[in-house]
This record gives C-alpha cells, structure tokens and sequence, in this order.
C-alpha cells in the first residue's frame, strides 16, 4: 500500500476545437506536483469507445486502466445544460472497474462554469458505486480564466483544485485499503 495511487484523468470533451486540453492540461500539471499519486490521461476522443456499447478492443483496453486505477479526475464543459455524451459513454462502458473508487470533477462553461452537468453525473457515478469529492474546480467564462500558455490566475480555481486532490487521495487511500482487505459487495456480480 506504499505504492502511489493511480490516478486517471478522463477528458471528457470529444469536439473539434475543443477547449478541453487547456483545461486538463492544467490539472495534469496541478496533480503531478502531488506525489501520492501516479497520473494518466484517459482522453475521450482518443479512446475509441463504439457509442453502442459493444466489447472492442478499445473497450479492454479502456476497462483494464479503469482497472488499475485508484481514483479519476473528469474533465468536463457543459454542454446545453449537460454533461458530453462521451462521458456518459465511458460510464456505460464499464461497470465493475468503477466500483468503490473515488472521482472528482473538473469543470468548465460560459456563466455556469459547467456546474450543471457535475451535478448530473453525481447522480451517474452514484448509481455505479463510486464515491464523488465534494470539492469541484469549475471556471466560469473558462477561455477568460486562462493565458496563451495555459496557466490560470484564478484562485478560487486554484485554492478548489488543491482541496479536491488532498480530498481525492484520502479517499483513494482509504478505498483502495477497504478493497484489500474485503472485496467490495457486489463487485462482480
């Protein structure tokens, strides 16, 4: 149990010129300064994951990550007061690879700061028995938060982005102890 907590991020955001890379990106260079964790990317319109759910190759490949993970981090936008059908896909991709792991969000929109859809998918990681930070990072007017070099000023930001991570490990710790030591009920059912 010494060894670092894996954690994955998952872009969520699979459109073109999406804005979603500056905002992981970003994350990616916040998380890596903690070192309980050991940090992947999961990006969504890299994965390949068939919109119909079918077992593929891709489908293994992204389960066996899920897998090995400890925690997730979900990079999302919102889009039209909701979250990307991607990550609903991801979701449903898997089932049992979620289970009794901790997840925090990421979020990024106009005036709501993608703060609509991180409530939705509480309600989506719930049902598949994953245990949400309270503490969100969320940019409001996102591409106003942000430099030419992908850095931010925005404390409240940044401030969030450190809770949820020492939230995040706590959580990864103490889920990753409990499944050790007595498989999670339900867990291959």
């Amino acid at each position: 149990m010494d060894t670092p907590l894996r954690l994955e991020i998952i872009v969520g955001s699979v459109r073109p010129g999406r804005f979603a890379p500056v905002v992981a990106e970003w994350f990616l260079r916040t998380a890596r300064a903690h070192t309980e964790f050991d940090t992947g990317v999961l990006d969504l319109a890299e994965t390949g994951l068939p919109t119909d759910l079918t077992d593929t190759e891709e489908t293994a490949a992204f389960r066996a990550r899920l897998d090995a993970a400890d925690a997730f981090v979900a990079v999302t936008s919102e889009y039209n007061h909701g979250y990307p059908a991607s990550l609903k896909t991801a979701f449903d991709s898997a089932k049992h690879e979620w289970r009794a792991k901790p997840i925090g969000f990421v979020s990024y929109g106009g005036l709501a700061g993608g703060v609509r859809a991180v409530e939705q998918l509480r309600q989506v990681v719930a049902e598949i028995h994953m245990v949400s930070i309270r503490e969100t990072v969320s940019f409001h007017r996102a591409k106003k938060r942000f430099d030419e070099h992908g850095e931010t000023e925005d404390g409240a930001a940044i401030d969030a982005a450190e809770r949820l991570l020492t939230q995040l490990a706590w959580w990864a710790q103490a889920l990753r102890v409990a499944r050790a030591s007595q498989p999670y009920p339900g867990s291959r059912a």
